[in-house]
């Protein structure tokens, strides 16, 4: 059985990195035909979140070890965690030259390649941080667990929540923030734990759902393309092209339903992270295939 595959990274046209819970990361340059297990050096197999800089460097976000770096393709990983406080880190984000650390403790910020983790001003203390998004502004935009959205302008003092409007169907507020993404347009979608999905257009001030027909209100990723508006659930993907008035299931040959990260890679394919190992579809998500040969076997 394929493990489950909490992150996904592309880089170029056929590598692929798979962060899996347990069996570490692996690498596959045929575009997942094949995979190798990369985790020399990687003493935390749980595997929460994956970046890739534009110069090939990998970054995992681990459960319990905090950040690794790989320089050479996965063949080493070395740790990267001075100035962290807190050793979970879910997500990870790499802007503007530098890479941005969700933890448990907050929001980090390190230059690309250099010098130690800071925390990104105060007000997150303690504060678990699920998502990460940037404008084109550079101002940074958190998802979290239990104070919902946080944004942070440059320049401002601290950090302020955005959460007007961030109410389900039910009635309830929802503060547990699992995945954000902006648009061309700086408008910004964010994914809840269990309320679905929504929107704002004006950086946050307000919020409106947008997943009132969406079968499965369980939101693990978020991929903005030409096509359309793609969410990953606990129970298959879904497309919508007119900002969630209707959701398209997007599932065929998918075996296992209980979706974990969505990713893009160039040309318009896509990848999905489930439960047990990884899907692809070069049709937009019209059919997918599994391509999990080689994720089974235990790290070197």
């Amino acid at each position: 059985m394929a493990p489950s595959v909490q992150a996904i990274a592309t880089v170029g046209t056929k590598t692929i990195y798979a962060g899996s819970f347990g069996l570490g990361v692996f690498r596959s340059d045929d575009r997942g035909q094949s995979w190798t297990s990369a985790n020399a050096g990687l003493s935390d197999p749980f595997i929460l979140s994956l970046a890739a800089a534009q110069d090939g460097t990998i970054y995992a976000g681990t459960f319990r070890g905090g950040i690794f770096r790989t320089k050479d393709g996965g063949k080493s990983w070395e740790k990267f965690n001075e100035g962290l406080k807190r050793l979970e880190v879910k997500a990870l984000l790499i802007q503007q030259g530098a890479v941005f650390a969700g933890t448990g403790d907050g929001l980090y910020r390190r230059p690309d390649g250099a010098g130690e983790w800071t925390v990104v001003t105060k007000g997150l203390d303690d504060v678990l941080v699920h998502a990460i998004a940037m404008a084109p502004d550079r101002t940074l935009y958190v998802g979290t667990s239990g104070k919902g959205i946080l944004r942070y302008a440059p320049h401002a003092l601290e950090w302020q929540r955005v959460t007007h409007g961030l109410i389900d169907h039910e009635g309830l507020r929802e503060n547990f923030i699992r995945v954000l993404a902006i648009d061309r347009d700086r408008a910004l979608y964010a994914g809840t734990f269990d309320g679905g999905v929504f929107r704002s257009g004006d950086g946050g001030a307000t919020w409106r759902p947008i997943s009132r027909a969406l079968p499965n209100d369980s939101i693990r990723g978020i991929l903005l393309l030409e096509s359309g508006l793609y969410v990953g659930t606990g129970r298959g993907i879904y497309k919508t092209q007119n900002q969630g008035e209707q959701w398209v299931p997007v599932n065929k040959g998918l075996t296992e339903m209980s979706i974990q990260a969505l990713a893009a890679g160039d040309g318009g394919v896509l990848y999905a992270g489930t439960n047990s190992g990884v899907f692809r579809s070069d049709d937009g998500g019209l059919q997918w295939v599994g391509i999990s040969e080689g994720l089974q076997q235990q790290p070197q």
